[in-house]
């Protein structure tokens, strides 16, 4: 095997905005994912009669259950808003290193603020 360099890998990098919000949007999405797959379960349980339904609420009403839908629902929030980022992209619009910056952060702040309204209103 050849002495040669190998490529710089992510711990030579200082995490940058748009890397990390490019990584929270697939992870972001890998949740989404999974909480649609999680959707006939609940279904299931509510065909299934109210004894199935009853265990279904009680894992939603418990910590656990009540964190995974604050993620989900923190992922639907941002997914949607980076993704209407990303079609700006798309359309050439915001490329720049100064909106992209603003932007990206606008996304994060505007996460938190509408996922926070939507769980505080529900």
């Amino acid at each position: 095997m050849a002495n040669r360099p190998l490529s710089p890998h992510l711990q030579v990098y200082r995490p940058q905005l748009t890397s990390v919000s490019s990584i929270l949007h697939r992870i972001t999405g890998a949740g989404l994912a999974l909480g649609c797959v999680l959707a006939p379960v609940w279904l299931w349980a509510a065909l299934s009669g109210d004894d199935s339904f009853a265990s279904l609420h009680a894992i939603k009403d418990s910590l656990i259950g009540q964190i995974a839908l604050f993620g989900w629902l923190f992922s639907f929030v941002y997914h949607l808003l980076n993704g209407i980022r990303h079609l700006a992209w798309d359309m050439l619009l915001g490329l720049d290193l100064k909106t992209a910056t603003i932007t990206g952060w606008l996304t994060i702040v505007l996460s938190i603020a509408f996922t926070l309204f939507i769980w505080n209103a529900a």
